[in-house]
């Protein structure tokens, strides 16, 4: 990739900046330029579009994406450290790379960008989860992205993507799939990361459905899943019984068994208990 973009090889950038990976951050960086573009390109034709990438570091990644055609890339990163670093490759590719300094968690990218807008980042891991459920839960949908590229622990991946019956299926999943087709499109071992984590990653692709597979009002929904699989070894008439005083009734007339735990509902389901519990009176 070096020889693409006339910039140096990873590891070079990363010595003479003195971007050693903070464990506070979260940051582990990726330093195989092939590999980063193998992600960037799992986010399909960038071409036309504008790409949200959160923790660049030191611009594994960005570069990919800046290579692959992407519009423009909006960094959110919050180490100063990165800023020079970043700054070389928005000389390479002027006009097309724009950094902001900041937490993802509250900087809002929208006043930066023109549709239509990708994510695509290799999150750090103390933050991914809570990003993943922000972007599945806006207020209207469809979101303001067309898909979501996300590197995410392995486990976490597997969580997205997984089917009602196992100890995989959980929280994740629901809101994951209820609005969007996710699978997961790469899995990566720890020594392709500096430092190394003790765990294998894995890069999950979400494309954002037009409609939610069932109705279902988003806050009602979530608070339904996150009762039920908060103790997800009780029985649901137990798990859910302070979401409503009648809840073994409004379990049976979504379809569900007030002795079934939540690991066994699947998605329509629980979208029928969310109308159910939105429906009935106090």
């Amino acid at each position: 990739m070096s020889t693409i973009d006339g910039l140096p090889p990873l590891r070079e950038v990363i010595a003479r900046h003195d971007l050693r990976a903070k464990k506070q951050l979260g940051q582990n960086f990726l330093l195989d330029l092939n590999l980063t573009a193998k992600i960037a390109r799992a986010a399909g034709d960038l071409r036309g579009c504008d790409v949200i990438e959160v923790g660049p570091g030191p611009g594994g990644l960005t570069r990919g994406l800046l290579a692959e055609g992407a519009r423009r890339v909006l960094a959110i990163e919050k180490d100063e450290r990165a800023l020079p670093a970043l700054a070389e490759i928005a000389e390479a590719y002027p006009e097309r790379l724009q950094v902001i300094l900041g937490d993802a968690l509250e900087v809002d990218p929208l006043a930066h960008l023109t549709p239509p807008i990708r994510i695509v980042a290799n999150l750090p891991y103390n933050v991914g989860t809570e990003l993943l459920i922000r972007w599945l839960t806006p207020s209207q949908w469809p979101p303001f992205w067309q898909s979501l590229t996300l590197m995410f622990q392995k486990e976490v991946a597997e969580r997205i993507v997984a089917k009602p019956g196992g100890k995989a299926y959980g929280r994740l999943a629901v809101l994951a799939q209820w609005r969007s087709d996710a699978r997961i499109v790469m899995t990566l071992p720890p020594e392709a990361f500096v430092p190394a984590p003790k765990i294998h990653s894995a890069v999950v692709h979400l494309t954002a459905l037009p409609e939610p597979r069932f109705p279902a009002d988003p806050a009602v929904l979530n608070r339904v899943v996150a009762a039920g699989f908060n103790q997800r070894r009780k029985m649901l008439r137990a798990s859910l019984k302070g979401l409503h005083p009648q809840i073994e009734e409004l379990l049976l007339a979504a379809g569900i068994q007030p002795t079934a735990r939540a690991e066994e509902i699947g998605l329509e389901h629980f979208c029928a208990l969310a109308q159910q519990l939105a429906a009935a009176p106090r």
